[in-house]
Order: structure tokens, then sequence, then C-alpha cells
């Protein structure tokens, strides 16, 4: 007997950033793709953030960043791979033809994919810096402040507060 069943779909967190070319152009377009991705309807987006380069190379721009929350009822390789495509489209370089951090037209991370974690080589989820990363949890917390990814034990916004009293 073969058993079929459907995936259920879940909220995936994706972090956007830009700084290089028309940053707030890019920045609209990869908005607009989640939101067409999204398969429930279910869309949350956060305002642009701007910040400082983090471990990029010297001279590289500032960036504008965001966070969208879209519903997603495939598996977190299948979004991260359309994330991936939208970046190529968009004037990325793949990974073996760019420096690390490099300056970027734009750029999506798969944050978490409802409560699934996982640890391959090409994905980890939640995104392992996550925690660490004030351009990322800042906008999070603007659109989901109370979410609890698994493996934390404090909210989005009290990870966010917890970092900004840290760099203060």
């Amino acid at each position: 007997m073969r058993f079929e069943h459907a995936m259920i779909a879940m909220h995936a967190g994706i972090a956007l950033g830009s700084n290089l070319g028309e940053r707030e152009v890019r920045m609209e377009e990869a908005l607009s793709f989640l939101r067409r991705l999204s398969k429930g309807g279910h869309f949350l987006r956060s305002s642009l953030w701007k910040s400082d380069p983090v471990d990029c190379p010297p001279g590289s721009g500032e960036f504008l960043n965001a966070v969208a929350e879209i519903d997603w009822d495939g598996s977190p390789e299948d979004l991260l791979a359309a994330l991936l495509a939208f970046e190529s489209r968009a004037g990325r370089l793949p990974p073996e033809k760019r420096l690390r951090n490099s300056p970027r037209p734009v750029d999506l991370d798969l944050l978490y994919c409802g409560k699934l974690v996982r640890s391959s080589p090409g994905l980890i989820l939640p995104h392992p810096r996550l925690a660490n990363r004030i351009f990322v949890l800042g906008p999070l917390a603007e659109i989901e402040p109370h979410l609890c990814l698994p493996g934390f034990s404090r909210t989005v916004k009290e990870l966010y507060d917890r970092l900004r009293e840290d760099h203060s």
C-alpha cells in the first residue's frame, strides 16, 4: 500500500540584503518574488533597514536589509533552491565565482522553515548566525516579535534586545 501525503504549509522566514547597484529596486523585486512564492497568501515583510557591511571586503557599500515571512508547503531544500535561482537571475555570481561576502545585488537567506531543524552541508536551520545579526533580528522582530525558534529559549524580540544591549 502506498501512502501519499501533502506537506503542510509552514511559515518560512527569509532575510534579504543588497549592497550593490540600485539597492531599493532590488529589494522590492525580491520582496515581490517572495510574495508570489508564498503558497497560502501569508506574507509579512519588515521595513528596510540600513546596516554597515559585516566581514565584507574593504570598500563594500552599506546594506539595505529586510526580513519576510511566507507560507511554504514544500521542502526547505526546494525553497532554498528557489531563493538561489532568484539571486542568480538578479545578477549574483555563484559561490565558486565570487569572494566570500563580496558586494551583491541581492542576497536571500533562509532563516527558518516552521519548526524544522536541519544540519546538512547545504542547509542549516534555523540559520546558524541568525542570533548574532542585528540586521536580521531587528527586521524579524518587527514582524514576528514573539516567535521562538527551535533551539532558542528566548523570543526573537528578546534575542534582538539582548544583542542591542551587548553592542551599545
